[in-house]
């Protein structure tokens, strides 16, 4: 079906950050009008230099064509003003920091600009969507459309809530698929979803040991990878994720949960992001970007 018979064609990206431009990016080679939203100037900036290197990347690794990369380019507009972004808006994903109540009132706010009709999702990688579902205004036209890395894969998560309505479920899958996505759908609300419940034990583990001093980093990643046979361990992956999206979840649920090894976790977390250092975006994490230690073949050297 093309997107011209479909009621969705203009998507509002709610956060300029990683995430919030990998999918802006991916709806606008798939022919839809999308906006960037950002309530700050310096994350657009920054999104604006960003956004030709990434419709690239999203070529290069043939999860849109060359023609797509350079259409969606042309799809995509940035813009601060929630007035003028959130107006004529028919699907939000927002990709804000991981705290509840941010998300909250980003919600309520686009609730009181946006069009009756317009779905509201959410990329939270951690929240379930009831937490948000009564600061929206719209619970029935409300659910979790959770992306992964777009360049690496094309898995998504739906997951509604218990008043999730079915044409909204059935609205999001449709878009979805409209965008090249595989959708994996929850029966039930589930901190994490599937893959970010399992990655986050592996993450929160890799965490713990080095903030016990057991194993260097690299050695944890170097245990990871040489045994189950995969490019990059789970320190490598917190960098691609971005450092502070990884210690505000952490951080988030050790308050939550009073978790002293989380709250450790977290602090070693906090290490990093205070000197600016998140990872891939910024070109240094736990390692150096873009000629990253665990790229180099001799970093298993001896490991078969």
């Amino acid at each position: 079906m093309e997107n011209s018979e479909k009621k969705i064609k203009k998507v509002l990206i709610l956060g300029a950050g990683t995430m919030g431009l990998q999918i802006g990016l991916q709806c606008a080679a798939w022919g839809f009008d999308v906006t960037v939203y950002d309530a700050f100037e310096q994350s657009l900036e920054q999104a604006k230099t960003r956004v030709g290197k990434l419709a690239d990347s999203l070529a290069g690794h043939k999860r849109v064509s060359p023609e797509q990369a350079a259409a969606a380019k042309e799809h995509i507009r940035f813009s601060s003003d929630p007035e003028s972004a959130g107006r004529d808006a028919d699907l939000i994903n927002e990709s804000v920091p991981e705290d509840p109540k941010i998300k909250q009132a980003v919600f309520a706010q686009f609730n009181e600009i946006c069009p009756v009709h317009a779905i509201f999702t959410t990329n939270s990688s951690t929240l379930v969507p009831s937490m948000i579902a009564g600061a929206t205004g719209r619970p029935d036209r409300f659910a979790a459309l959770h992306f992964h890395d777009l360049l690496l894969t094309n898995v998504v998560d739906i997951m509604p809530h218990p008043g999730t309505s079915p044409q909204t479920l059935e609205a999001i899958r449709r878009f979805a698929k409209a965008i090249d996505q595989f959708p994996i759908e929850l029966k039930k609300e589930q901190h994490g979803y599937v893959f970010n419940t399992m990655l986050s034990e592996l993450m929160g583990s890799a965490l713990t040991l080095a903030s016990k001093e057991v194993a260097s980093i690299e050695d944890i990643d170097r245990a990871w990878m040489g045994i189950m046979k995969t490019f990059v361990g789970p320190f490598g992956i917190m960098d691609s994720v971005g450092l502070e999206t990884v210690y505000k979840v952490t951080d988030y649920w050790a308050g939550v949960k009073n978790d002293s090894q989380a709250k450790a976790n977290a602090a070693l977390l906090k290490g990093y992001v205070e000197k600016g250092n998140l990872g891939v975006k910024t070109g240094q994490g736990f390692y150096q970007y873009p000629k990253a230690a665990f790229l180099n073949p001799d970093f298993l050297e001896g490991i078969r």
